[in-house]
């Protein structure tokens, strides 16, 4: 009998959000289609130039044990789109079921995609598999952006015990680029308190932006590093540049310390400010 039998049954949430976008003849992004599924939506606030900003929202207001959720985008030639979420999302402690989530984004020529959710937070006992494939054309843009948090600091709260498989795969002109796994399986507390791993860290970033002038960048980014604080804020921050690739991992004792530090890393490094819900 396998382990999985002796879970307990229960009716478990599917939330999907496909959707396509497209640059029009007057230069403006505007979304072809869209699909919605579960409690996954997307909201599309007024835009402010021509550019489209996506919001995805759970209106299940977290994730629990055994729930599975995707996100695909599709962009067109030359369209320019940035996806957030409205809020950090919670991953609930399971008994068992692992909770999956997927994220698929397809860059055609010239296309520019910024995918910046707000952190995801572990519960204690959480399992979580978490995937993000991109597919993009040799002349796109891609930004990605994503925080871990392990615990509600506010409420005292670590994560003792659980798991974690988080995977970056990115393949530009259909070559593989990017690959990268971290997964932390048993005691994870312990294993994040060795120097190795993250020294103790219960919440980390990582950046990374792919783009035909990535690497350079590189200067402007240490910059960027400098006049956001990071020690004055005790949060570790490095990056390194290679093969049109910029990567910027960030540590820190708390998701304050590390929005703090990130916020003004993003907006400088994009030249623009981050999605209004970033600030609610």
């Amino acid at each position: 009998m396998s382990a999985s039998a002796s879970w307990p049954q229960r009716q478990r949430s599917l939330g999907r959000v496909a959707l396509s976008a497209a640059r029009l003849d007057g230069g403006a992004t505007r979304l072809t289609d869209l699909a919605e599924a579960g409690p996954l939506r997307l909201r599309l606030p007024r835009p402010e130039g021509p550019g489209l900003e996506g919001v995805l929202l759970n209106s299940a207001g977290g994730i629990a044990c055994g729930d599975r959720f995707a996100v695909e985008a599709t962009l067109g030639p030359g369209a320019d789109l940035v996806l957030t979420t409205t809020a950090a999302e919670k991953i609930y402690r399971s008994d068992g079921p692992v909770t999956d989530l997927a994220t698929r984004l397809a860059l055609a020529s010239g296309a520019r995609l910024a995918w910046l959710p707000q952190e995801t937070i572990l519960y204690d006992t959480a399992r979580l598999t978490r995937r993000l494939d991109a597919d993009m054309a040799p002349d796109a843009a891609l930004t990605l952006f994503e925080a871990l948090v392990f615990g509600r600091a506010a409420r005292g709260e670590s994560v003792r015990e659980g798991s974690l498989r988080d995977v970056w795969r990115i393949r530009r002109g259909g070559r593989l680029v990017y690959a990268d796994t971290l997964r932390l399986d048993g005691a994870v507390a312990d294993l994040m308190a060795r120097p190795a791993v993250a020294g103790g860290a219960r919440a980390l970033a990582t950046m990374l932006h792919v783009a035909p002038d990535a690497e350079a960048e590189l200067d402007r980014m240490r910059a960027l590093i400098d006049a956001a604080g990071c020690d004055a804020l005790q949060v570790e921050a490095g990056v390194s540049a290679w093969n049109g690739m910029l990567v910027v991992r960030l540590l820190a004792r708390e998701i304050g310390a590390l929005r703090r530090a990130a916020v003004p890393l993003l907006e400088g490094f994009r030249r623009t400010p981050l999605p209004r819900v970033w600030q609610t």
